[in-house]
């Protein structure tokens, strides 16, 4: 990944840069790997959408990417984060320095509102709580006052009367607004939302949608927007990269992977994705492989219309399609 978008990454200087990200988690079948040697990276004001099917590793490289992995989770490989003081290893943090990092530093927009907010606490108070987290020496007049801001930053109308109501009185775009306020209430510089726009109509999906571009253009955040969802990712991401079974299959420029999508996986995802010229959707035969079962090849072959039969023999590598374009296909 490094070479192949070599010359890309001479040109911009990354927030955010994974190298090799793997992993792995214990199983009753024994050790399974969710995420297998991932590779990107992310510059400030620059957004990244990921794509792949339930269970191809998006969400669980999210929570990598926060400390939230669950209890014997093994990583390895490099995650790091440019600060303007330093550069912070995410994979070598404690769990204090987690602290000071989640929500600091990198902030994460969940996909349902509901089930990540306290019910029971009125908006305001829980975006106070984030502020406090890691602003402590703020008086409290200074905390409410960011937190008007924040809800003001993420378009909430009349934010001195929805800090006052409880999630249950929010609408679900409300909602989903209150988290965004929340995430970017303490200040971070990287954002990750994790399918935020899921639960939403689509009148409603189009201004979260909006309101997230927006936010990374005029703070200049990294935005790291994970989907299943490519109608939705070419809203949003200026780059794409397509997860499958916990690689990275294909990786490039928005409009170039959706115009001329090189990964027969990729292929298949815009056959399924609804538009209002094509008429009958094209789906993809099969499922996502088992993490105790993958291939001994290509994850994607059992799939593939394409196969060959030296796609069952190794793990294809990523190949160069253009200066900043690559798939991990052998018929590239």
């Amino acid at each position: 990944m490094q070479i192949v978008f070599r010359a890309y990454h001479q040109r911009v200087t990354p927030l955010l840069e994974v190298r090799g990200l793997t992993v792995e988690l214990p199983t009753a079948a024994g050790w399974v790997r969710p995420v297998n040697e991932v590779s990107l990276k992310i510059a400030a004001g620059q957004s990244l959408g990921l794509v792949g099917e339930s269970g191809s590793g998006k969400s669980m490289l999210s929570l990598a990417l926060m400390g939230l992995l669950p209890p014997g989770a093994r990583v390895s490989g490099e995650a790091s984060l440019a600060l303007e003081a330093a550069v912070k290893k995410l994979t070598a943090l404690s769990e204090g320095e987690w602290r000071e990092v989640r929500g600091g530093e990198i902030a994460m927009v969940f996909q349902e509102p509901m089930t990540s907010m306290n019910p029971v606490m009125r908006i305001g108070a829980q975006i106070d709580e984030a502020i406090r987290a890691h602003q402590s020496q703020l008086k409290s007049s200074e905390v409410k006052r960011k937190t008007l801001d924040s809800l003001r930053l993420a378009a909430v109308r009349d934010p001195e009367a929805r800090a006052e109501q409880f999630p249950h009185q929010l609408s679900g775009g409300l909602r989903q607004r209150a988290m965004i306020a929340m995430a970017l209430a303490a200040g971070p510089r990287l954002l990750i939302a994790d399918e935020p726009t899921t639960a939403l109509d689509v009148t409603v999906q189009k201004q979260i949608l909006d309101l997230l571009d927006r936010l990374r253009r005029e703070l200049q955040l990294g935005l790291l927007f994970i989907t299943h969802d490519l109608g939705v990712v070419a809203q949003v991401a200026e780059r794409v990269a397509v997860m499958y079974a916990g690689r990275i299959i294909e990786e490039g420029p928005a409009r170039e992977v959706l115009a001329k999508p090189r990964h027969p996986y990729t292929q298949g995802l815009l056959k399924a994705s609804p538009t209002l010229k094509r008429g009958a959707l094209s789906p993809i035969l099969g499922a996502v492989p088992q993490l105790t079962a993958l291939p001994s090849g290509c994850a994607f072959e059992p799939r593939c219309e394409f196969r060959r039969t030296e796609c069952a023999a190794a793990v294809p590598a990523l190949r160069i399609v253009g200066s900043d374009h690559a798939a991990r296909c052998i018929l590239v």
